[in-house]
């Protein structure tokens, strides 16, 4: 499994492009602007796209996507809360709707690309229909990864005082993510990637999910 981090756009959102190594399929996780940049990468390296997944629908993760959907042909995934959502979302940022004819999976849901599989898993909080995508490599059972999207970040995660966010759904999310078992490579949306071991043990809110501060409160 090769993944690159294409950082982009104004907010540096982090694009991922995961690659089977072996039969060159590649998924697109969060095309947030700079559509040139993440086809130039793909067109260099000879990638055969399959897959574009949404981790969730703020303006930052997608921007790119009309070019890129546009140019590979390949389907686009977001939870359908996302899609409802994104209607006062965007009104507040101003931007135009981009969620005609996607199409939505929901917690559990399993795309395979090559030797790959990418599984939904619901993390809602920073928005309704935030997901983070479980990776696993068939060929390479040791190489596992979690692409987080805004849920959680390198000693941090998701702010939720923006429009539809949660803070208690958040800490449920950080929770459930905590509780995977064994250690994974973290991709979050932005910033640098991190291990989930790392964050059980160094970041405040998920040792506050996991009810190591019970005196404490947070705020959205």
């Amino acid at each position: 499994m090769l993944i690159k981090t294409l950082v982009v756009g104004h907010l540096e959102t982090n694009c991922y492009v995961v690659t089977d190594e072996t039969t060159l399929e590649c998924a697109i996780i969060d095309p947030g602007a700079e559509s040139n940049t993440i086809l130039d990468y793909i067109e260099t390296n000879g990638l055969k796209p399959r897959a574009i997944f949404l981790t969730h629908g703020h303006f930052d993760h997608y921007m790119g996507l009309d070019a890129v959907r546009e140019e590979t042909g390949a389907p686009t995934y977001i939870h359908a809360k996302d899609v409802a959502g994104q209607s006062a979302i965007e009104r507040a940022a101003r931007l135009m709707p981009a969620f005609d004819g996607l199409k939505n999976y929901r917690d559990g849901d399993t795309i395979a690309i090559g030797s790959l599989s990418f599984t939904a898993f619901e993390t809602p909080g920073h928005t309704p229909g935030g997901v983070s995508l479980i990776t696993l490599d068939a060929s390479h059972p040791d190489e596992r990864a979690l692409f987080t999207g805004d849920t959680l970040f390198r000693d941090s995660c998701g702010r939720t005082d923006s429009i539809l966010g949660s803070m208690e759904q958040l800490v449920a999310s950080l929770k459930r993510l905590s509780e995977l078992p064994g250690d994974w490579e973290v991709y979050p949306g932005h910033a640098e990637s991190s291990t989930l071991e790392h964050e059980r043990r160094f970041n405040y809110y998920v040792r506050y999910a996991l009810g190591e501060f019970p005196d404490a409160e947070l705020e959205d």
